[in-house]
């Protein structure tokens, strides 16, 4: 298993540059309370509670995200609850939103479950109303009853 590991690091380097990151991976059976910022990559498989600032974003079938995103690419193959803004959305089928998504592009399959709005953001206009409802406050701690 860790060799299988060490190996994919080392393809994902070549194939992307020496000077370039790997991928951020959050595997199942992780849990995150906070928020993630990053300049590149991040598939999530575990469950994040805060919010996500990234240029990609993949949610795995067994991903689960309590928070807002902000990224350019996202795709939503598990669980989202909280609004979302990117350029680019896929949501297959099988996945979970609750929240709204602010996007320019969407592709949703059919079996896809969307709870919320899909507001479509002008390319060149970032000052619309719609764009404006979804910013990335501090992440607020789930109340225990």
């Amino acid at each position: 298993m860790r060799f299988r590991r060490m190996l994919y690091l080392k393809i994902a380097r070549m194939s992307r540059g020496s000077n370039t990151p790997v991928p951020s991976i959050i595997s199942f059976g992780t849990r995150i309370k906070g928020n993630i910022l990053s300049g590149d990559v991040i598939h999530i498989d575990g469950t994040i509670e805060g919010n996500i600032m990234c240029e990609e974003l993949i949610i795995g079938s067994k991903g689960h995200v309590y928070g807002q995103i902000k990224a350019k690419n996202l795709s939503i193959y598990g669980f989202l609850q909280g609004s979302s803004e990117a350029e680019n959305v896929i949501i297959t089928k099988g996945a979970r939103v609750i929240g709204d998504i602010v996007h320019q592009s969407i592709a949703v399959e059919p079996g896809a479950i969307i709870d919320g709005r899909c507001i479509r953001a002008q390319k060149n206009d970032t000052k619309t109303e719609s764009a404006k409802t979804v910013q990335m406050p501090a992440h607020k701690e789930k109340e225990s009853a």
